[in-house]
């Protein structure tokens, strides 16, 4: 083989990587020298020692996820295109450009459709959690690889890990605190910081798929679910050493079969199913809603069902809903009526669902005139016209929203009155509310003062 041309230095040409004395590139024996100085504590291998962690049982949770996440991701979405955001007032995210590109004209049939996605976002989030922690604490080696990286596929790689932990951790969290009403701790506003956040985990949780999807297929047929299931701990021993860094090196004695693994984060997540689906369900299974703030039975008269705001809470105050009340109509004209002279216009009863964001739901019998009906009043023709809702609440994210002219023109859409037989209660809405089929909660507004109707994209 001829010689290679060499530099004043004795270097060879060719773009050769530097060398020391010895002949070994500057690059290589910076990485040997780090990978042989780890910092201490978690960055050495040694520190992991579960025999339990390993590519099957990570692929397992992951494999659970994988059929999870797009599910929670899709209906969550679908969330945001039922607040109908290009109408004034109900877009809380207006810088989201191209993060829109999905959105759609929400409907009014199936009249349950919202309770379903949104029910299955918040209570498949929930049942989640303990395989998600699983799944972090069966990766948590690769958190603390050392050096971070060594190429620039693996950087790649572990960026979007980083996107995936991260953006599952803020997700999953600020979800929870959500639902449980403790949103007011945020030093953001959650709704749109949970929607980008969702995007920034949904690219990662993407790029994770398309790198790791092989080696999980790998990894799944590699060891038979039925056979671990029947190991007992006696039988558990480490799974073969892999290059990933998820099998300890020095492996401690099992306190844990795989099996009692799988069992304890499987019960888990059924255990906070069974607490939790009651909330969108009418009947006795509301009992068990014990992770529901909103979701539990409240009593058997007629308003006797979930308040998310009170009016208290609100900063409505009860004289402003007395006899000198009155709902004043926009359009072709200004009118005002009392509630005597909205009770003398031909009503209506539909049994509807009020599904809340926060993943309860409920049916309920409602009774009112048709927002239809009102917007013939107001002198503008039904179907041409969207309608802004004023509440007398104050200060409130939603005490003003809009409405579609589909929403408008719906014959289950009411200025709901009563409901279920009796006079809505303060709480509920009183003197009037709207009710909408299949429209998000917050858009069924209470203590309504004002509807002004205007030509749609007016």
């Amino acid at each position: 083989m001829p010689d290679q041309p060499r530099d004043e230095h004795g270097h060879g040409g060719g773009g050769s990587a530097p060398r020391h004395e010895g002949g070994e590139p500057l690059s290589r024996r910076v990485d040997s020298w780090l990978r042989a100085h780890p910092p201490p504590g978690p960055f050495r291998p040694d520190f992991w020692r579960s025999p339990l962690r390993g590519p099957w049982l990570t692929s397992v949770f992951g494999l659970v996820l994988l059929f999870g996440i797009p599910i929670i991701a899709i209906t969550g979405l679908v969330s945001y295109a039922a607040y109908n955001p290009w109408l004034p007032r109900n877009d809380t995210t207006p810088e989201r450009g191209l993060l829109g590109f999905y959105l759609f004209d929400w409907p009014t049939w199936p009249a349950w459709l919202y309770r379903v996605t949104q029910g299955a976002h918040v209570i498949l989030g929930l049942t989640l959690i303990p395989v998600l922690l699983a799944k972090l604490w069966s990766v948590i080696p690769k958190l603390f690889i050392w050096p971070p990286a060594r190429s620039v596929a693996e950087a790649v790689e572990r960026a979007s890990l980083l996107l995936l932990v991260g953006g599952a951790v803020f997700e999953f969290a600020t979800g929870v605190l959500n639902i449980q009403i403790f949103y007011t701790v945020f030093p953001f506003s959650f709704y749109p910081a949970h929607l980008y956040g969702a995007w920034a985990f949904i690219a990662g949780f993407v790029v994770h798929v398309a790198v790791k999807l092989p080696r999980m297929v790998r990894a799944l047929r590699s060891r038979s679910l039925r056979g671990e299931l029947r190991t007992d701990l006696d039988g558990t021993r480490p799974e073969p050493p892999d290059p990933d860094g998820l099998v300890a090196t020095r492996p401690a004695e099992p306190s844990l079969s795989r099996r009692g693994l799988l069992g304890f984060v499987g019960g888990g997540s059924l255990l906070i199913f069974g607490l939790s689906v009651g909330q969108t369900l009418d009947g006795p299974l509301r009992r068990t809603a014990l992770l529901a703030p909103h979701g539990r039975m409240y009593g058997l008269g007629p308003n006797d069902f979930q308040v998310n705001k009170s009016a208290g809470a609100m900063g409505v105050d009860p004289a402003s809903t007395g006899p000198g009340w009155r709902l004043e109509l926009a359009g072709g004209r200004l009118i005002r009526l009392s509630r005597a002279d909205l009770l003398a216009l031909p009503q209506y009863t539909y049994a509807l669902p009020i599904a809340c964001v926060e993943g309860w739901s409920t049916q309920q019998t409602w009774t009112g005139p048709r927002l239809a009906d009102l917007a013939r009043l107001a002198g503008t023709v039904p179907g041409r016209v969207e309608v802004y809702v004023e509440s007398l609440e104050h200060g409130g994210a939603f005490s003003q929203a809009s409405l579609s002219a589909r929403q408008v023109a719906d014959h289950r859409s009411l200025l709901a009155l009563r409901v279920n037989g009796a006079d809505l209660s303060l709480d509920h809405g009183y003197p009037a509310r709207i009710i909408v089929p299949n429209a998000p909660g917050v858009h069924c507004t209470k203590w309504v003062r004002r509807l002004s109707f205007r030509l749609q994209g007016g």
